[in-house]
């Protein structure tokens, strides 16, 4: 247990994790195959395809046949990754990812680059911020989204061992590294940063860094927070969270998604069946993004270190 965000000069995309871990894995095991819409120097995916031309598909700007040629692919025995923008992936394929993938219980993965307003300049209609909400809304569907680039690698590898449909989101971004020492993820299973017993905070993706920053602003006002990385939204470490939310007594969560349908909602659906605290959600207010810097953007919408302790001060005055 322990963390800490490095140096901002120390910045990483996961999507470039995502890239590199791709070919890691390529290498290790021939029944991986990656497909990809068109997108693949954004995605990363060109590393693999680089390394493994005979075993990268380029299905163009048809993001339904992406999925539906990654589900056809995974009858024949193959591991097949498949990738596109966040917004094409869990949007625009919803269905066949619906009723090609999930309800026939395929083992693909779909790994989704530029998720979220730090997708940037592109604006809201590429800024995807229901990904969490529809694809864990699937039954039978696990949702990661990793907090960083190193996070990012372990994921990869555990998925593709993993038999099982698996939604992943990465980001466009370099974002700080987390430095951790002996960390192992598991699918399912939260990671706990910090212990405190003044209010819980839960968080996944970039607002895992920004919440490690947001511990050194609450300590200065005496108040003491558990923080939980929790990049498996779905299957959510129920276990975790109630242990801490008796300690706690209050939750805050912190994502870079809708407040609603993303992990505050998984969260409290949870507590509200088996130990009701007050919950509060730090993330976009149904809203959509703009078009400006991914650093601009999370100053706007408040997305930051200080805009998560001014929600856990508020959480500790509602117990």
């Amino acid at each position: 247990m322990g963390a800490v965000v490095t140096s901002s000069s120390d910045l990483k995309a996961t999507r470039d994790a995502y890239g590199e871990a791709l070919a890691e894995v390529g290498a290790e095991n021939e029944k991986i195959v990656v497909l990809d819409a068109d997108l693949s120097g954004s995605t990363k995916t060109n590393v693999f395809k680089k390394k493994f031309p005979n075993r990268f598909f380029n299905m163009g700007v048809a993001e339904q046949n992406l999925v539906g040629h990654a589900a056809g692919l995974s009858l024949t025995g193959l591991i097949p990754f498949a990738s596109s923008f966040a917004m094409f992936l869990a949007g625009r394929a919803w269905e066949v990812v619906r009723n090609s993938v999930a309800y026939p219980n395929l083992n693909v993965k779909l790994v989704s680059s530029h998720g979220g307003i730090t997708l940037g300049e592109d604006g809201a209609s590429h800024q995807c911020i229901e990904d969490f909400a529809i694809m864990r809304v699937i039954p039978g569907m696990t949702v990661i989204c990793p907090s960083d680039f190193n996070e990012t690698k372990q994921v990869i590898k555990k998925i593709a061992e993993y038999n099982g449909p698996v939604y992943v989101r990465v980001g466009r971004p370099p974002i700080p590294l987390i430095h951790r020492e002996n960390y192992q993820f598991e699918i399912g299973k939260g990671e706990l940063l910090s212990e405190g017993k003044d209010v819980l905070i839960i968080a996944n993706g970039i607002l895992v860094g920004e919440s490690l920053l947001a511990l050194d602003i609450l300590k200065e006002q005496n108040i003491s927070a558990t923080l939980i990385n929790m990049a498996t939204i779905k299957p959510i470490d129920e276990e975790l969270i109630l242990k801490h939310a008796k300690i706690c007594g209050a939750v805050v969560t912190c994502e870079e998604h809708n407040v609603i349908g993303g992990l505050g909602s998984a969260v409290s659906e949870f507590l509200s069946e088996n130990h009701p605290v007050p919950v509060l959600k730090l993330g976009m207010k149904d809203q959509f993004g703009k078009s400006g810097t991914w650093s601009a953007l999370l100053d706007y919408f408040g997305l930051r270190a200080k805009n998560v302790a001014e929600l856990v001060i508020k959480a500790k005055s509602l117990k």
